[in-house]
């Protein structure tokens, strides 16, 4: 993979048989502490491979370390930027979880592969979507006609192109304003994000040049089963819609990319096109997603998946 550094995997294979895990205080505490679930077993499949546990801060001075150190590292959410290095991040929600040589999403697995509706487990793939949108989103209906709204939520650095997207969210948000034919745009800024004078300046600007667009923050509980679309960078609300059969237009890469129309594919007219018409299968693709492709920790075999996870990067387990 480009940017990582160290040897094949060879030297791996003739490495120490030590796993050291780089952990914030709080995730290294409740691991240390044995409370972890999935942090426990990744520990576990690894101490029955021989190897010893080790579990460090993470810092950035620790994780350079760790490619100078003998034996592997697993970094949490950060760039694993060497060989003997992977890095562990949940799948929107807990208990699903990947085991990745990258910390992009796009070049996940999951993102590679191929999804077959007509693989599909028909019955399984119901009964799972309707319990876990019960289970994340209470009583709130499964399918509701359509009520003249494209929801946008917005992420971060709304004024930049990153290389894994198509323009900047700003100007996202402006195409999405174009093709809004009639209905609602509601633009939700993220609760956890910090914008600036300049970004919210502009997005003032778009508001008194278009009266449809609407401003908010958060609510994505409340938007997702009242929207026809959503529209975003990558946001996790997209994957979040699927639950409510909502179709979605993608205008920067990720990993749930295979049911939502994407512009780097489509071109933005072609994409919204595209979502007016698709009818995917929403709840094998959520079953297909979640529970053949990541690792659910909650279920039996998630030590055989964490063991697979770790033999794809060419570790001896």
């Amino acid at each position: 993979m480009p940017g990582r550094a160290g040897g094949d995997t060879t030297v791996a294979m003739a490495q120490a048989r030590i796993l050291r895990f780089y952990l914030d205080p709080g995730l290294k505490r409740s691991a240390e502490a044995g409370r972890h679930n999935f942090i426990g077993q990744v520990a576990e499949v690894a101490r029955a491979a021989g190897f010893r546990v080790e579990f460090k801060r993470d810092t950035e001075t620790e994780r350079m370390k760790s490619a100078m150190r003998r034996g592997y590292a697993m970094f949490h959410m950060a760039d694993p930027f060497h060989d003997r290095a992977l890095t562990m991040r949940r799948v929107y929600h807990y208990p699903f979880w990947a085991i990745e040589p990258s910390a992009r999403r796009w070049e996940w697995r999951v993102a590679r592969a191929r999804f077959d509706p007509d693989s599909v487990d028909r019955a399984a793939a119901d009964r799972f979507a309707h319990y876990w949108r019960r289970r994340l989103f209470g009583d709130a209906p499964p399918v509701t006609p359509p009520a003249g709204v494209i929801y946008v939520p917005l992420q971060g650095r709304l004024d930049e192109q990153r290389t894994f997207q198509t323009c900047t969210p700003l100007e996202m948000l402006a195409h999405a304003l174009a093709r809004a034919e009639g209905r609602r745009v509601i633009a939700a800024l993220h609760p956890r994000e910090s914008y600036s004078l300049t970004e919210m300046a502009a997005l003032e600007q778009l508001g008194a040049t278009h009266p449809q667009l609407e401003l908010r923050t958060g609510e994505m509980e409340a938007l997702l089963p009242c929207c026809d679309l959503v529209v975003t960078q990558n946001s996790s609300a997209a994957f979040n819609g699927f639950f409510f059969d909502k179709p979605a237009v993608l205008f920067g890469r990720t990993d749930f990319h295979h049911i939502a129309a994407n512009v780097a594919d489509l071109g933005i007219d072609g994409a919204f096109d595209a979502a007016t018409r698709m009818q995917p299968d929403f709840a094998g693709y959520i079953w297909w997603f979640w529970q053949v492709m990541a690792i659910n920790a909650g279920r039996a075999e998630a030590p055989d998946k964490i063991a697979d996870a770790m033999r794809r990067a060419g570790w001896p387990v």
